[in-house]
């Protein structure tokens, strides 16, 4: 997520490395690259412009504290700034209202508003405990309304089914009825989008806030857009009065420009950021978090979070108990941990989570439980019998070539799994020997002073 970005501002600090103090000459070399990256990431001019203006401002003559380098310095100073320009922490949304309370998806056609709106929906379903009805008004994209009925089956939500040969208002006006009839909470209407800004739009999707009183008014934006984003962001604005603003697929290779400058343009907070293309995958924004990725720093934090929210303790707790009595890991566990890692997003998913120097370190390190490999294992796991993943001993020529089949493998790809799963036997038994610190001796390293005790 915004390398590109992460690496320039790097570079540009690292020129600071050995200043004993941050003078105007030096600042001033620092931040005409500061400036480069940013304008290369598609950051608005004026939002450029006020973010350079404002770190020069603290940072000219800012004195080296004890402990700290001036790169430190201007690192905290860029820090601070980069979570003041993209505002708040987000709220959510506000739901204080006569249900259903409407809440509107608008943007471009592409940004990801179908998807989102299943997002939405699930994450009211599981955080608030709502219901949560789905409508889309897009009729001159058919695959929309067969998309998100899909998605909503998907997430247990109710559909209210719509055609291509209804009227986008008449569609609107008809589903917050059925959902006053159905005691929905919350109605999400995914709204059409167009390759580019025109009057006909703007005029329907406000026909439409109109008529269903709409309560949220949320912009979708691709967080790789560039300035097209932004000046949809203020006619958007202008045409809907917007309460919020939704960043879509935040984890891709991102330039950052609309994550740093639809808040500016738009003067409205953003609510969530998405991280992937699965259901699950939105989460509050923070943008002191944000900030950090984008600096390099990474965010432990949304990762201890992630984990937290994914990882099944009491299935965690039972591995763990039974490791300590002695029992050996087989193919069940190995496939549990496999699937549980998959419902994090996948190794890259967590990796992005890492700090620039962490991903560098494991990038020239072999991976082999990668998304791919991960989905490959388990294919090859899923086609052993039961009693073969119990007991992985019992697997010799014959039945590696069955399994192979199976799972539409080679059978060096199911040797190589089994060596694999031999080394991870090992360190699993070291664990059984005495925990944590047990294995770490065995392995011969070195604990920190008094966790040896």
């Amino acid at each position: 997520m915004f390398d590109k970005l992460t690496s320039r501002l790097a570079s540009a600090v690292d020129a600071l490395r050995g200043r004993g103090r941050l003078t105007e000459d030096n600042i001033n070399d620092t931040l005409r690259q500061v400036r480069m990256a940013l304008l290369e990431a598609d950051v608005a001019l004026p939002v450029v412009k006020t973010f350079i203006a404002a770190v020069k401002d603290r940072a000219l003559g800012a004195t080296v504290q004890q402990s700290l380098t001036p790169g430190q310095v201007f690192i905290k100073i860029l820090h601070e700034e980069l979570v003041r320009a993209m505002g708040e922490p987000g709220q959510g949304l506000n739901l204080r209202a006569q249900p259903p309370v409407v809440v509107l998806l608008a943007g471009l056609q592409g940004a990801g508003k179908t998807t989102t709106a299943a997002k939405l929906a699930r994450h009211l379903m599981e955080t608030q405990k709502k219901r949560v009805a789905l409508v889309s008004v897009d009729v001159y994209r058919p695959a929309a309304i067969v998309q998100l009925a899909r998605l909503a089956e998907q997430i247990g939500a109710q559909h209210i089914p719509s055609s291509a040969d209804e009227a986008p208002l008449a569609i609107a006006t008809r589903a917050l009825a059925e959902a006053r009839r159905s005691l929905v909470d919350v109605l999400i209407v995914d709204t059409a989008g167009r390759l580019h800004v025109d009057g006909e739009m703007m005029a329907e999707v406000a026909a439409i806030d109109r008529a269903v009183s709409a309560h949220e008014k949320l912009f979708v934006v691709d967080s790789m857009a560039g300035q097209d984003a932004l000046n949809a962001a203020r006619a958007f604005n202008e045409a809907l009065a917007l309460t919020g603003v939704i960043l879509t697929k935040a984890d891709g290779d991102a330039r950052g420009g609309a994550a740093l400058s639809v808040r500016e343009v738009t003067g409205k907070p953003i609510l969530f950021p998405g991280v992937g293309e699965k259901v699950e995958a939105l989460e509050p924004f923070h943008p002191e978090r944000l900030a950090s990725r984008i600096l390099g720093m990474g965010d432990v934090v949304s990762l201890v979070e992630q984990v937290q929210a994914s990882v099944d303790q009491e299935k965690a707790a039972k591995l763990a108990q039974k490791l300590t009595k002695g029992k050996g890991f087989d193919f069940n566990d190995l496939r549990e941990q496999l699937q549980q890692l998959q419902a994090m997003g996948g190794v890259g998913a967590l990796m992005d989570k890492l700090p620039t120097r962490l991903q560098s370190a494991a990038a020239g390190m072999p991976n082999p439980f990668g998304d791919r490999e991960a989905v490959r294992k388990i294919a090859i796991i899923n086609s052993m019998t039961g009693k073969e993943r119990a007991r992985p001993d019992l697997i010799d020529s014959s039945r590696k070539r069955r399994i192979a089949a199976g799972s539409g493998v080679q059978v060096q790809d199911v040797n190589r799994l089994l060596k694999e799963f031999q080394q991870m036997q090992k360190v699993m038994k070291q664990f059984s020997k005495g925990g944590m610190k047990g294995m770490l001796r065995r392995l011969g390293g070195r604990l920190p002073p008094g966790l040896g005790q």
